[in-house]
């Protein structure tokens, strides 16, 4: 998948939110929700055509990616970015400062403890 750039990221977070949707409601949402004109609406539908990320047909848009796999790749651009991809390093730089809710605690132990057993079982 192409990069995805903030205001594509924002505006396809319209989208899936509202797809699939007819254009002309989806270029009003845009310029409530982002202050765009009309043609920036029409443009980003272009380029993001153009990146086969959605699909503009009798001028209904809907996407080709969902939520979950364009926030995967994001986050894995910043973890290559900032911690040279050593999850250790980014956990530790971003919790830094941070104080967990136990609750908070409890939930990211128990997506570490689920990555590990999917590796093991994926390794055996």
């Amino acid at each position: 998948m192409e990069k995805i750039f903030e205001s594509e990221y924002r505006f396809l977070c319209i989208l899936w939110e509202n797809e699939p949707i007819a254009s002309p409601q989806l270029v009003k949402l845009c310029n409530e929700e982002l202050g765009w004109k009309k043609s920036t609406t029409y443009t980003v539908i272009k380029k993001l055509s153009d990146k086969r990320i959605v699909k503009n047909e009798n001028t209904i848009v809907s996407s080709l990616v969902d939520k979950t796999e364009v926030d995967r790749q994001e986050s894995e651009e910043l973890l290559q970015r900032t911690s040279h991809g050593h999850l250790p390093t980014f956990l530790a730089a971003f919790l830094k400062d941070r104080k967990l809710s136990k609750e908070e605690a409890d939930r990211i132990r128990k997506i570490i403890d689920d990555a590990q057993e999917e590796y093991i079982d994926g390794n055996s």
